[in-house]
């Protein structure tokens, strides 16, 4: 008996490895995958989440959850994903803010930016609306500034979170215009546009993919679009620059990142998969129907932007002496 038991244990761990090898060969992926987004639900990185999520889980066969994680300008959610294992089943769905701007706004992390992702794919740019309630009196750029400027301090932004995108368009929009606002940071865009609606502050930086419908429904009025030229779901909305702040532009893009040390296997998998679904004719008009302009890059091709976007925030937040610390 004793000759026969290191055989039989010997033929377990064998069998052992075998299961265990064709578990870990298993295609990805075998299980349902979770996709972190960092703020509250209704905002354009939301909402852009959400579209993936379903067109990720009709070509997977496998659910990808959305699991909104708000908090600290996103620190909160991306946080989790850069701590999460990285094996491709926690995914996070960032933007401008917690991928380049997050990074210069805190003096303090709880993780490494340069280290702590690996970049799949970009999945769409979003241009922003200067927005403002029906109920506030100026109805143009050239009024607001001029409004502005007679009642300094009164004018109130709102935000999706201290330092994100949406608030340094409008630090900037202030600076260029010589004017002076007061901020009203939100947990995220959905709050913050709940609040614009009803009255209780005056304007808002948005995307046009989370303000497009309250804007054609008459709840809220478009002053004008940040990018260089006008967005094709409204074209009738001027662009700042040519509403009086020549060179003024900004936006945001949303876009899949995993934890850094996934699978270089598995990454390029989900940046193949994001890219053909972003390009799906359906998404496309989905996107674009809400002001978006759908992407879908290479790992390398989305890290180039984080890095050159990280570098010309940085420069703004100095400038500016913007900190959350």
């Amino acid at each position: 008996m004793k000759l026969f038991l290191p055989l039989a244990l010997a033929g377990l761990q064998a069998i052992s490895s075998m299961a265990y090898s064709q578990t870990a060969a298993a295609p990805y992926p075998n299980r349902p995958v979770t996709l972190v987004v960092p703020f509250a639900p209704g905002g354009g990185t939301d909402i852009g989440a959400r579209l993936i999520a379903d067109k990720l889980t009709r070509k997977w066969g496998q659910s990808v959850i959305v699991d909104n994680k708000g908090g600290a300008g996103g620190v909160v959610g991306v946080d989790i994903v850069a701590k999460a294992k990285a094996d491709g089943y926690t995914l996070l769905f960032g933007n401008v803010g917690t991928q380049s701007i997050n990074p210069s706004l805190y003096k303090k992390l709880p993780y490494n930016y340069e280290t702590a992702f690996a970049p799949v794919s970009l999945v769409a740019e979003l241009p922003f609306f200067l927005l403002t309630s029906p109920s506030f009196a100026p109805k143009s750029v050239k009024e607001l500034v001029a409004y502005a400027k007679a009642n300094p301090d009164k004018v109130t932004f709102a935000s999706s979170g201290n330092g994100g995108s949406p608030h340094l368009s409008a630090e900037v929009f202030s600076a260029m215009a010589g004017v002076k606002m007061t901020h009203v940071p939100y947990k995220g865009g959905g709050p913050a546009m709940n609040d614009m609606m009803a009255g209780h502050v005056n304007i808002l930086f948005a995307s046009v993919l989370e303000s497009v419908g309250q804007v054609k429904s008459g709840k809220l009025n478009a002053l004008a679009v940040t990018t260089k030229t006008r967005s094709s779901t409204l074209p009738d909305v001027p662009t700042i620059s040519e509403s009086g702040l020549t060179g003024y532009e900004s936006g945001s893009w949303i876009g899949v990142l995993a934890p850094a040390g996934t699978p270089q296997a598995i990454i390029n998998k989900i940046a193949a998969d994001v890219k053909e679904v972003v390009q799906q004719a359906d998404t496309r008009e989905a996107f674009s129907k809400q002001g978006a302009n759908p992407i879908g890059s290479t790992p390398a091709q989305f890290k180039t932007l984080i890095d050159s976007d990280q570098k010309r925030y940085a420069k703004i937040i100095q400038e500016k002496n913007i900190s959350i610390d």
